[in-house]
């Protein structure tokens, strides 16, 4: 592969390869080679967080166990609303261009993803993406407070067992994302800002 760990886009120090195990540097040049032809650019975490890679492997394993499609319940949208939901909830500037530009490549409707970036209360939803994004922020906000009533809530609009347990995961993986990224001091991609805005309707 091209690329090098040669750009400081966190606090941390920068990824040596000659630290890194041969087998899972295969495995993020094989995600990196993957982002180039789709994206035309480089996840930025993806030269940073090699720097410790077998936790890196295992955080990428859990990732690809929320968000296969083949073997998960909910919609990627729905998954992807959640977690800009979170993320506007935490400020995580990082996770909401990451995942603000997901979301406008799946939807093709920037003006919807902004809105849900900037409050999710305004924008236009059905009522099972409304309680998702209220399960979301009620999580995120008062985990001192979580009952019973907003499992019943989902259940009330139609989501089974399955759904609400991949949407706790959901919940519970940006939280842990926004965090660990927040405070790591990760920069944003430029073009998870600027792409994914313009389409031909």
């Amino acid at each position: 592969m091209s690329y090098e760990y040669d750009e400081q886009l966190s606090f941390l120090q920068k990824p040596n390869k000659d630290e890194i195990d041969p087998e899972n540097q295969k495995i993020f040049d094989a995600n990196v080679e993957k982002m180039e032809k789709n994206w035309g650019f480089i996840n930025n975490l993806f030269k940073i967080l090699p720097l410790n890679d077998k936790q890196y492997k295992a955080f990428l394993n859990f990732k690809n166990s929320l968000f296969d499609e083949e073997t998960t319940y909910l919609s990627r949208i729905d998954k992807e609303m959640i977690g800009l939901v979170v993320s506007s909830t935490n400020g995580c500037a990082y996770c909401l261009s990451t995942h603000g530009y997901i979301l406008r490549g799946l939807t093709k409707d920037p003006e919807w993803v902004d809105e849900l970036t900037y409050n999710y209360r305004i924008a236009n939803l059905t009522d099972k993406q409304r309680a998702l994004c209220d399960f979301a922020y009620f999580l995120t906000t008062k985990p001192r407070e979580i009952d019973k009533t907003q499992f019943e809530n989902l259940k009330a609009v139609g989501f089974n067992d399955h759904e609400i347990l991949e949407a706790s995961y959901v919940v519970g993986f940006f939280n842990y994302t926004n965090r660990w990224t927040a405070a790591i001091g990760a920069k944003p991609n430029s073009g998870h800002f600027s792409h994914n805005r313009s389409f031909n309707k």
